[in-house]
């Protein structure tokens, strides 16, 4: 089997990041499970666990300070481009992004950027309905008390 390799595509700014470090703990059909320490050292964020719900269209990572303190689980809105004939992945970060405190607090972040993109053209319709429906399905979950069907998976995994 070769090697699995995970990229992340942003749209601002336009990069494409092999995420080479991250170590892949786990890989089904439907999600792919890693961890992480961050790409550039930041002082709020030090390291996390991310599940790649691929069929859902969502990142869930929870993500520590570096004295390995819960700071928030952060959602992205993602696109899966799997090349079949390979263990390649490329997760296209749509900006929706969805923080989820340990408090319980909720914050939607980025839709202006995902604003921006629409308006620019730079994805097709199809891929915006995918997005905000991702997104809708996210918060319901969260908003019904269900949120730990996706942390659930990371808890066990840690």
């Amino acid at each position: 089997m070769d090697k699995i390799q995970l990229f992340r595509r942003r749209y601002i700014p336009d990069e494409i990041k092999e995420l080479k470090d991250d170590i892949v703990l786990s890989v089904t059909d439907d999600m792919i499970l890693t961890k992480w320490n961050v790409l550039k050292p930041r002082k709020d964020i030090a390291r996390g666990v991310s599940a790649y719900f691929i069929d859902k269209g969502i990142k869930v990572s929870k993500v520590y300070d570096s004295e390995d303190n819960l700071v928030y689980w952060y959602c992205d809105i993602v696109e899966t481009v799997h090349e079949k004939d390979s263990q390649k992945y490329v997760f296209n970060d749509l900006l929706i992004d969805v923080l989820v405190y340990p408090d319980g607090f909720v914050k939607v972040v980025d839709i202006d950027e995902f604003a921006d993109i629409m308006d620019e053209k730079r994805l097709d319709n199809t891929v915006i309905a995918k997005a905000l429906r991702s997104a809708d399905a996210l918060l319901k979950v969260i908003y019904a008390g269900q949120f730990e069907r996706y942390t659930k998976i990371i808890d066990d995994a840690e």
